[in-house]
């Protein structure tokens, strides 16, 4: 069998032991020491290359950046302002032609600001905005539908972990994912708002007809007293990066300092509660670093391999377009997501295909934004939408099955879809701050 065949395989194998139910990460380390054993022929030198690997993949200043946005992130959760960003929202669209539903687009990207994860956003916004919704008189479909499509914008929307994976993986400055991010970003949640209201008025049907708001009138200094926290920690963070006083590493370290005091402000952490944070974020981080880590394993066995190489020689050969090979890029990632989750989609996939992606000349920065745009769409997409499965997990109704918050979230996919359509079009939308 030849190296290239081996990086064939190596491909299957990841893919059938994930979806047999083996760990990503446990996955990816397996098969590149079998995959690197079979290309050098000594057990020896595939676990002195794929130690190496595992070192480098942690020891750099780049990766502190992971547990103090993770950090940030819980306490942003722990702290309520999750609920209060949706009650002035609710207060700012209450006029608005499915108003409610335009506040919780806007409530979550404020939140992703702060945030960087659509899996939190999932669960605190299912809490949160589903039964108001529903309270107001919107659908069942509609309710679920417009939580998962937005909370999404948590991946988009810096500082987002998925830009972070990304980064590291690719070796792309993080501070250029960030600042591609917020113009896509912004562009996505209007787009979100003007489908709403699009909904509203010509499929009453799946919106359902609310009433005029009965939320009570809430006074301008409650409304800046709620909003203040989170705007402040925003111009924190994202001000301090932009500004050039913060690299994102440094930001990580303020916003959690920020969010842990914003926390204690307002009463919402105790002693035992901060225990069981650092708990949590020190479970997401030691996940996120044997992901991290068996993915260099594997970009290790695919060099070696020669993959990448192989396949930049047979698109040279056939001469496909760049615009073709994006496009089947992005089916590919598509398609992953409708099986695995964000995180093994780029861990998968990236190595693989960053070699093509250098070759013709593509702008790392644009490219992961896309990738991030695509990887998101699968979060959305049955079997395995990973948003969908977290709003299911967090209702407390039992009427609203798993299929309904697939149908409420498809129209969301398909903007997202648009949006892929014109950074492909339009790549300035992600780059023009850089």
């Amino acid at each position: 069998m030849s190296n290239v065949e081996i990086g064939i395989w190596s491909i299957v194998a990841i893919l059938v032991l994930i979806q047999s139910g083996m760990h990503v990460a446990i996955a990816l380390s397996l098969v590149s020491l079998i995959g690197v054993y079979l290309v050098r022929d000594q057990f020896e030198i595939a676990g002195a290359l794929l130690s190496n690997a595992a070192l480098e993949s942690v020891a750099r200043y780049s990766f502190g950046v992971i547990p103090l946005f993770v950090l940030m992130g819980v306490l942003v959760g722990v702290s309520g302002l999750g609920r209060d960003v949706f009650e002035v929202a609710g207060q700012i669209f209450r006029r608005f032609r499915g108003g409610l539903g335009i506040a919780t687009v806007f409530a979550n990207a404020i939140f992703a600001a702060v945030n960087g994860t659509t899996i939190a956003s999932a669960s605190v916004f299912t809490k949160v905005a589903v039964p108001e919704l529903i309270r107001q008189g919107y659908s069942r479909r509609f309710s679920v539908g417009v939580v998962a499509g937005s909370s999404v914008l948590g991946m988009l929307i810096p500082p987002s972990l998925l830009l972070i994976l990304f980064g590291i993986i690719a070796e792309v400055s993080i501070g250029d994912l960030f600042s591609a991010g917020i113009g896509p970003g912004i562009i996505l949640a209007v787009l979100f708002c003007l489908l709403i209201v699009g909904l509203a008025r010509f499929a009453p049907g799946f919106t359902g007809t609310p009433q005029e708001s009965d939320i009570p009138l809430m006074r301008a200094s409650v409304m800046l007293q709620k909003a203040a926290p989170i705007v402040l920690l925003i111009l924190l963070v994202l001000g301090g990066i932009y500004g050039g006083f913060f690299t994102p590493t440094e930001a990580g370290a303020v916003g959690a300092l920020g969010a842990l005091l914003i926390a204690v402000a307002k009463r919402r952490l105790g002693v035992r509660a901060f225990g069981g944070i650092l708990m949590e974020t020190g479970q997401v981080t030691a996940s996120i670093t044997f992901l991290l880590i068996a993915a260099h394993m594997y970009s290790r066995l695919l060099a070696l391999s020669g993959l990448p190489g192989a396949m930049v020689d047979l698109l040279a050969v056939y001469d496909f377009s760049t615009l073709s090979i994006l496009l089947l890029y992005l089916l590919a990632i598509i398609l992953l997501g409708t099986i695995l989750d964000a995180a093994s989609i780029l861990l998968v996939l990236v190595p693989l295909v960053l070699p093509i992606a250098i070759a013709m000349h593509l702008d790392m920065v644009w490219f992961g934004i896309l990738t991030v745009v695509a990887v998101e769409v699968g979060l959305l997409t049955p079997p395995l939408g990973m948003a969908c499965f977290v709003i299911r997990s967090n209702l407390d109704d039992s009427s609203i099955t798993l299929g309904d918050i697939f149908a409420g979230a498809l129209p969301f996919a398909l903007v997202m879809l648009l949006l892929i359509g014109l950074l492909i079009v339009l790549p300035g939308i992600a780059i023009f701050l850089l």
